[in-house]
């Protein structure tokens, strides 16, 4: 019987269940700006929670409430992109600093106007959309800086190290926030929020300088068109934008919450703020068991599968009358969410290269966060015109229609496969795609793909 027991190769390593936290230990700069980000984002969440529920109490509007997503959109989207041109021609440790004393700027000014004896509305928009502006480009700037302080093969260790932090932030924000609001005032929280960058600022400093690899390339429109033109013909890297843009587009309630949290369950401040927080619970607990993604080799798969996961449980969320179960439903989604990012982010970084990282990075977090902003006004329009139960269900069970018809259109996101990935070269980004309507440097990846004119070509997204 001894005979037939299979033994595992010595050199094979055992299957590891909890997160790879080795990028926290190898290297020093990677620690500081792990930590400095995850005191700063605890802040910025609670300012998340507060400026929606501000904004519902002075209206009553499930409307007025998206709109604060749609406000963002341009400046997240426009600073984003002139960010990340930014990042890639400047040290990247001092931009990080400039972005998060404007940013600690913008929480100065939501809090005195909180404090005021009269809060107007309209700072909220402008200082809520300024502060999105300039969180698109701290956000690039940090992704880009990740991979060259962590070396490739440590990548999806330290993009779900990266996904645990923003999670802590998601479920410690919001429910500090809730209950600051509750005991105190929504000016407490605003200054809460101020307060955390002073310990942020000091991490980025501690940083070793960070300029881009080859000196950098001149920020300008030109800059940003080249990020922008390495993308195409680029299907599998557009393609896990697009995946995104479907899950959070429509699959994203969270402008519904201050509305559910007094209507559906007839509570305040504190259950809005769990409302919030379980979702970034869930995508936690996700995050802590990712031991296993490095194994992963479909990774273009696991997204997809990730995408329904969140879209069918934000659909089921939006049945269910009883708190508890609507928060197990939210966690759920945030878990299966967290698998989508991980992966999503580990094939943009592996498939890029570091002269253009900080770009490439600008897009992603151009649809990470612009899509949000989107579904905010999204679910808060199709509240207005029917309910929002109804908008909450319509929009997950269109993500995952949406998912289905991305698997059609795009099938190199499913093909992808993570184990015959080379090292890409940067090439030229000006040079147009090849015959088959890939780019100039996509036959690394290719090869996960079959060999160029195997089959029939598939279709345009």
């Amino acid at each position: 019987m001894r005979g037939r027991h299979r033994h595992r190769p010595p050199t094979e390593p055992r299957p590891r269940l909890f997160v790879d936290l080795s990028p926290l230990r190898e290297s020093r700069d990677y620690r500081y700006l792990f930590w400095g980000q995850a005191v700063s984002w605890l802040g910025r969440q609670i300012t998340a929670v507060a400026i929606p529920y501000q904004v519902y109490l002075m209206t009553r509007s499930s409307l007025a409430v998206g709109l604060v997503g749609l406000v963002n959109l341009g400046p997240l989207v426009g600073l984003t992109l002139a960010g990340g041109a930014i990042a890639d021609a400047v040290d990247r440790r001092k931009l990080l600093l400039v972005t998060q004393v404007l940013l600690a700027v913008m929480s100065v000014g939501l809090a005195l106007n909180a404090s005021s004896d009269a809060p107007a509305l309209w700072p909220i928009y402008v200082l809520s959309a300024l502060s999105a502006g300039m969180a698109g480009v701290d956000l690039p700037t940090r992704n880009a800086m990740m991979p060259k302080m962590v070396g490739r093969d440590r990548i999806p260790a330290a993009s779900a190290l990266g996904q645990i932090l923003l999670q802590v932030g998601f479920v410690a924000g919001p429910a500090l926030g809730g209950l600051l609001i509750a005991r105190f005032s929504l000016a407490v929280a605003y200054w809460a929020d101020v307060v955390t960058f002073v310990a942020a600022i000091a991490t980025v400093l501690a940083i070793r300088p960070q300029p881009p690899e080859g000196g950098g390339t001149r920020a300008g429109v030109a800059s940003v068109g080249e990020g922008l033109r390495y993308l195409r013909g680029r299907r599998l890297l557009v393609s896990t934008f697009l995946v995104d843009i479907d899950a959070m587009v429509f699959g994203m309630p969270r402008a519904l919450f201050p509305a559910l949290g007094a209507t559906l369950y007839g509570g305040g401040a504190g259950v809005v703020g769990l409302l919030y927080a379980a979702p970034g619970f869930g995508a936690l607990l996700g995050a802590v068991l990712t031991g296993w993604v490095a194994k992963v080799r479909r990774q273009g798969v696991a997204v997809l599968w990730a995408v329904v996961g969140w879209g069918a449980a934000i659909a089921v969320f939006g049945l269910a009358p009883w708190l508890p179960l609507g928060l197990a439903l939210l966690a759920l989604a945030g878990a299966a969410d967290v698998i989508s990012a991980v992966f999503r982010n580990t094939i943009l970084q592996v498939n890029v290269p570091d002269a253009l990282r900080g770009r490439l990075s600008s897009v992603h977090i151009a649809v990470v966060t612009g899509g949000p902003a989107l579904g905010d006004a999204e679910a808060g329009a199709v509240a207005s015109l029917t309910s929002p139960q109804v908008s909450v269900v319509s929009g997950g069970l269109a993500c995952v229609v949406g998912v289905l018809v991305l698997h059609r259109l795009v099938p190199e996101l499913a093909a992808y496969d993570a184990a015959a990935v080379e090292p890409p070269d940067p090439g030229d980004p000006r040079d147009p795609p090849g015959p088959n309507g890939r780019g100039p440097s996509d036959e690394p990846y290719t090869r996960g793909l079959g060999a160029p004119g195997a089959g029939p070509e598939p279709r345009g997204p």
